[in-house]
């Protein structure tokens, strides 16, 4: 009885050992495919506690081994689509939000200053033709500020992440 418990032990002690050195030697070459192995092995011939033990700790070690060593690349890659997203989606919509807002205003500014206009008609000679100046100077202000402000809006969403992903 004393023998059986020994030789478990021992058996464990050595599948340990085992496990390490070799983990540790080819770290670098077959670590995903030796720790699988290692951890089937260990879970049909040793103890399947052990071998989740072991298979827990090697994927932790892996984990911190990969995202020590990929951080930087996955960083550029997340700043480089991060840019492209926010260029894509965020920006056209908040330049049609801003030119929205932008004739919004200019529209009331200038039926303000046609209704001034009309009130003294020695300043302008008959309100239809005012009318139509206004309202054709408000569509051609706001196309013109949506293509600006799409195209400043842009420039601004690009140039950091740029900065970001160097």
């Amino acid at each position: 009885m004393f023998l059986c418990s020994v030789d478990i032990y021992l058996s464990i002690y050595l599948s340990i050992t085992f496990t390490f050195s070799l983990s540790i030697y080819y770290i670098h070459f077959l670590f995903i495919y030796l720790s699988m192995f290692i951890s089937i092995y260990l879970s049909i011939s040793v103890c399947p506690y052990l071998s989740i033990y072991l298979s827990i700790y090697q994927i932790h070690f892996l984990s911190f081994y990969l995202s020590h060593s990929l951080s930087i690349y996955l960083s550029q890659y997340v700043h480089i689509y991060l840019s492209i997203y926010l260029s894509i989606s965020v920006c056209p919509y908040l330049s049609i939000y801003l030119s929205i807002t932008f004739t919004f205003f200019l529209s009331i500014y200038l039926s303000e200053s046609v209704l001034s206009l009309s009130y003294f008609p020695s300043l302008s000679p008959s309100s239809p033709i005012s009318l139509s100046l206004s309202l054709s100077l408000s569509l051609s202000l706001s196309i013109y500020l949506s293509i600006y402000i799409y195209i400043y809006i842009y420039i601004c969403c690009s140039i950091p992440t740029i900065f970001l992903s160097v």
